[in-house]
């Protein structure tokens, strides 16, 4: 072959190589929406740790499943404090990742903040709004729920007394209060009693609270308190303080009972605290976190809200368990016709804090 032959098949060669990169695919970004085996996801939890046996615990639970069904990876990065939150949201949109799910309203400036930085990739958050164009909230109107579980408390009361605290004035927990309370008037009304229910005030949006989520300490020192002054059935919205209030509970050697939320109590808490607990107020945070991170490994992602509702079976309340007993045949049955009367709107349940 001569030297001009040989140039020219040199020539051709490397128009075709370079045809065929321009061809090709880019490679994808990893963690991007696009191929199961490349996409992942990652969740931040609040300051409440992942052992809340509320909301953490339930978001993860759905993150692993969604690994579990689609068969990608997950992982989940614990905050312990408010210092983790920002460096935590950091951290997960740092390893590529194609979504990230973040719990609770203090993770809120940083989730908005990264999902400006990051547009490509899907955020969402539980238990706040956030208005960005890749950011899903993921918000339940508890307080549909609660209201079930205010009516019920009055029921089965043997003292004529109830009540209920939060872990802070902020409108995921008030909430739940302001259904719990609502439920109490509703059964009153119904019934003409007069069952007090301790702890919250909706009209002036103020009540008992400890100031945190992680001291069970305080949840049991209020629970008492609130036990002392008559209260047989008691609402606690506060993520693992809770437990001090089941702790009360069962310290009273049947004196009261407890209504758990988020998660079904009789699952998550220490076997040891079912003889106290009457039912739960349900937050079906993992199936709608299944579906969301569904929808952002098929490229199906949207911002519109997801809202937990009866009608949805985004909210509701457990089974009474061991203490089912309590709850007489009648009482059941109205209950059931509250929440039918609440899903087809002859009975309205309102809050400031309901999410839209």
């Amino acid at each position: 072959m001569s030297k001009s032959t040989a140039l020219r098949a040199s020539v051709v060669a490397g128009a075709a190589l370079l045809l065929l990169a321009a061809c090709a695919p880019a490679p994808e970004k990893p963690g991007a929406t696009g191929g199961a085996e490349q996409f992942c996801a990652r969740m931040v939890t609040n300051s409440g740790g992942l052992d809340d046996r509320s909301f953490n615990d339930a978001s993860w639970k759905g993150m692993q499943q969604a690994g579990k069904d689609f068969g990608i990876d997950v992982d989940v990065l614990v905050s312990t404090s408010e210092t983790d939150l920002a460096p935590n949201v950091q951290q997960a949109v740092d390893t590529g990742c194609g979504f990230i799910l973040t719990v609770g309203y203090e993770l809120t400036p940083a989730t908005t903040e990264q999902a400006a930085a990051n547009p490509d990739v899907d955020f969402a958050i539980v238990d706040d709004v956030a208005d960005a164009p890749n950011i899903k909230p993921l918000v339940f109107d508890t307080a549909q729920a609660a209201f079930l579980s205010g009516y019920l408390a009055a029921g089965v009361s043997q003292t004529g007394k109830v009540a209920t605290f939060g872990g802070g004035n902020q409108p995921p927990v008030t909430l739940f209060m302001d259904g719990f309370v609502d439920g109490v008037a509703k059964y009153n009304e119904v019934h003409g009693t007069a069952v007090l229910a301790l702890g919250w005030n909706k009209a002036t949006q103020d009540g008992v609270f400890t100031g945190d989520f992680e001291d069970i300490n305080k949840g049991l020192t209020v629970t008492q308190g609130f036990i002392d002054q008559g209260a047989d059935v008691i609402l606690p919205v506060a993520g693992q303080v809770g437990e001090g209030a089941a702790r009360a509970a069962l310290d009273s050697g049947g004196k009261a009972s407890i209504i758990w939320v988020d998660s079904d109590g009789y699952d998550v808490l220490s076997p040891e605290f079912r003889p106290v607990l009457l039912t739960s107020v349900l937050k079906n945070t993992g199936d709608a976190v299944v579906s969301i991170v569904k929808s952002s490994k098929d490229g199906a992602f949207d911002n519109t809200p997801y809202i937990g509702t009866l009608d949805n079976g985004g909210v509701d309340i457990a089974p009474y368990h061991d203490l089912a007993s309590r709850v007489s045949a009648e009482l059941g049955a109205e209950i059931d016709q509250l929440r039918a009367d609440i899903i087809s709107g002859a009975v309205e349940v309102t809050s400031p804090s309901a999410p839209r």
